[in-house]
């Protein structure tokens, strides 16, 4: 388990150090190796901040916990880490990709002109590799991420899937299937 520990606002401690990779180590019941785990201690004012990124092949787990004492941050932290490692161990299915090659998807974001003669102008792209996943887990990823929508291949149907949160806070499924003669 590779961790990094990067401090901001505030003395570099020795002692935090090894109290937040301690901590780390612990998700070695729930994660198999190799791992990519970066700590950020922060220091704002009066507040202690600490954020926790799990990074395991594609899967993105994330904590982060505001307190007054940097060591309870910390806990805090681990603590929101630990729930997402052990849904994401009971979740998980072994599963092999089928036999094609590696699935590529472009996901573009479109800004409307404000007179409605012109296109749609694109304003961001980004090229997605979707893994095989079920849409519980692909649910958790989202809202690891803190994103809006989650592309995947779905483990069941090994077809690629999209799902999105809806204005009313519930989640939507797009299932995308290829169109047939």
């Amino acid at each position: 388990m590779q961790i990094s520990v990067t401090f901001r606002n505030m003395e570099p401690s020795e002692h935090l150090k090894e109290y937040a990779t301690e901590k780390c180590l612990r998700l070695k019941k729930y994660i198999s190796l190799p791992a990519d785990v970066h700590v950020v201690l922060a220091k704002h004012k009066y507040r202690h901040h600490a954020e926790i990124k799990v990074s395991k092949a594609g899967v993105i787990m994330k904590g982060e916990e505001n307190s007054e004492d940097m060591y309870s941050s910390i806990d805090l932290a681990m603590d929101k880490i630990e729930r997402q490692a052990r849904r994401f161990k009971d979740k998980r299915r072994e599963h092999r990709g089928g036999e094609g090659g590696e699935i590529t998807v472009r996901h573009a974001v479109m800004e409307s002109p404000a007179d409605s003669q012109g296109g749609a102008v694109v304003v961001d792209s980004e090229e997605l590799s979707p893994k095989p996943m079920s849409v519980d887990e692909a649910i958790m990823q989202m809202e690891a991420q803190s994103r809006d929508f989650f592309v995947f291949l779905n483990a069941g149907s090994n077809e690629v899937n999209v799902i999105y949160r809806r204005h009313d806070g519930s989640v939507g499924l797009i299932e995308a299937r290829p169109a047939e003669d």
